[in-house]
């Protein structure tokens, strides 16, 4: 959420921030104004129609000292009618308020000002390339084919059981899924130092809203019923990403500064509607509304976060170092970016078998934008109560890994090499039919 006092007194830098984003958010800026000057007006009469009550509270009790029954009772008249002035008006605030907030919840973030400007994914940046394109001395088959030869996912029987989108592991395909969740929150645990949580996968809506995936995104989750109470519908969601839960888990606290930074990761399935989504319910793993994912987030001192964010790529990055995947790094646009956040960073990896990179990662600081909507605070040592920086990044996403690790150990002989750090977890150096 963004500071309603930045957007009072910086009305025109907020309105061009958020026009980079290309969205016409910035069109929602003097409306937001209107209400909270409204609001402001009407609190101020408020308080001196609370003040006048006082007063004429204070000559009721002095008349009523002086046995002036008779004025006293005719001065009450006035503190009712007083009361339901302000009766009236708190409700007027609180309809401002609402008006207000639900503009407000509406904005996305501002984009950092080094984000490059653009309007689509075409105008991402590049930062860094890692590693070659596998050079094959055969022609290598998508992850499809190698999944049916290999019988390492069965489609057919996904679809039989929850429709399109959804998949079925199977085997040594279960095995690599397994392996490949451990290998990395071992990385992230013991190496990058990460503290591991175990999330619910279902949480109330509240959460949604907190990290900015609610109002906008509604449409794009799953709600949740017991049995078939359809007026519980709605009170619980089926998390669409780890951020969800792990990125509140101190919503509503005041940490000290000493317990900052924070850093969680989280393996959780993902669920997704994909509304309108290209892809769904097409043969494949690269788009589907079930998804397996190990999730990084940290909530640090705002002088720290965007440091910490080059910290958190850099984690993420040594996941595919360690596969042996070549991937880029790209810095996203304005209007390429997530709502919640101020900069993100985009890891693509290649899928040979595809022919093109698959997004595996996406790392953001949000800045306080979540904070906000978290009411999540720190007490800096000066004693001032102060919002955190939030940040988040995927490290990483399934299935498009597993899709690229298959695609790029594979062998002339249909086989698929498995890399060496994944071998342990494995018991095998390769894959075969």
């Amino acid at each position: 959420m963004l500071d309603i006092k930045l957007i009072r007194e910086k009305p025109d830098f907020v309105r061009q921030r958020l026009a980079t984003r290309g969205a016409g958010d910035a069109a929602k800026i003097d409306e937001l104004l209107k209400f909270d000057e409204q609001r402001r007006k009407i609190l101020a009469e408020v308080e001196s129609l609370k003040a006048q009550r006082n007063r004429v509270s204070k000559e009721i009790g002095a008349l009523m000292g002086q046995k002036k029954t008779a004025e006293a009772e005719a001065m009450k008249v006035e503190t009712r009618d007083l009361g339901e002035r302000i009766a009236r008006l708190d409700q007027e605030t609180a309809q401002a308020d609402a008006a207000r907030d639900a503009l407000i919840l509406q904005l996305p973030n501002l984009p950092h000002e080094s984000i490059p400007q653009g309007k689509s994914a075409e105008e991402n940046h590049e930062v860094r390339v890692h590693g070659q394109k596998t050079a094959f001395a055969f022609k290598p088959r998508s992850h499809v084919e190698l999944c049916e030869s290999l019988k390492l996912v069965d489609f057919e029987r996904a679809t039989k059981l929850s429709g399109s989108g959804f998949i079925l592991y199977t085997n040594w395909g279960a095995r690599l899924e397994r392996a490949l969740i451990q290998f990395l929150l071992d990385l992230h645990v013991q190496e990058h130092g990460y503290t591991e949580v175990s999330p619910p996968f279902v949480v109330g809506p509240q959460c949604l809203e907190g990290v900015g995936q609610f109002p906008k995104f509604k449409d794009q989750y799953y709600g949740v019923a017991e049995g078939d109470d359809r007026e519980k519908l709605g009170k619980l969601y089926l998390i669409p990403t780890a951020e969800t839960p792990v990125a509140n888990i101190h919503r509503g606290e005041i940490l000290s500064e000493k317990q900052l930074p924070v850093r969680y990761c989280a393996y959780t399935p993902c669920f997704r509607g994909e509304a309108g989504a290209a892809g769904v319910g097409t043969r494949g793993m690269i788009r589907v509304h079930q998804f397996d994912k190990v999730e990084l987030i940290k909530i640090v001192r705002p002088e720290t976060s965007y440091d910490e964010l080059e910290k958190m790529v850099v984690n993420a990055e040594k996941v595919l170092q360690l596969l042996g995947l070549h991937y880029r790094v790209l810095l996203l646009c304005t209007g390429d970016m997530g709502f919640a956040s101020a900069k993100t960073y985009d890891l693509e990896v290649w899928a040979p078998g595809q022919g093109g990179y698959l997004e595996v990662s996406s790392c953001s600081n949000c800045e306080d934008f979540q904070a906000r909507r978290m009411n999540l605070r720190f007490k800096a040592e000066s004693g001032e109560n102060q919002f955190p920086h939030v940040l988040n990044g995927s490290g990483t996403a399934l299935a498009r890994l597993f899709v690229a690790l298959i695609e790029t150990h594979q062998q002339a002989d249909g086989s698929v090499l498995i890399p060496e750090p994944l071998r342990p977890y494995l018991k095998a150096d390769q894959i075969r039919a």
